[in-house]
């Protein structure tokens, strides 16, 4: 099992990602943003309800006011980094 874990966050975030989306995992860049995906808002809230169970992380999201969340969901890279954090703050 030779995996880091920052690549297996990586690949856990996308492959739920696509599957919101409804593309393959290859089909999606971590420079990509959840719209050009075609994830829609309600699409964003079950990404983050998966990625709270899948990781066993609070994500600090407002569906209500995305913008004043503490989570950057701008693109797929913000979403793996602002994961990667919460993981590292819930090991503190």
């Amino acid at each position: 099992m030779g995996h880091n874990t920052a690549m297996c966050v990586e690949d856990k975030i996308i492959a739920i990602i696509a599957e919101q989306a409804f593309l393959e995992p290859k089909d999606i860049a971590p420079t990509n943003t959840l719209d050009e995906l075609g994830v829609d808002s309600m699409g964003v809230v079950e990404c983050i309800f998966a990625i709270e169970e899948q990781f066993d992380v609070q994500v600090p999201f407002n569906a209500n006011s995305p913008e004043a969340s503490q989570f950057d969901v701008s693109s797929i890279q913000s979403i793996i980094r602002a994961v990667e954090k919460l993981i590292e703050d819930k090991k503190q």
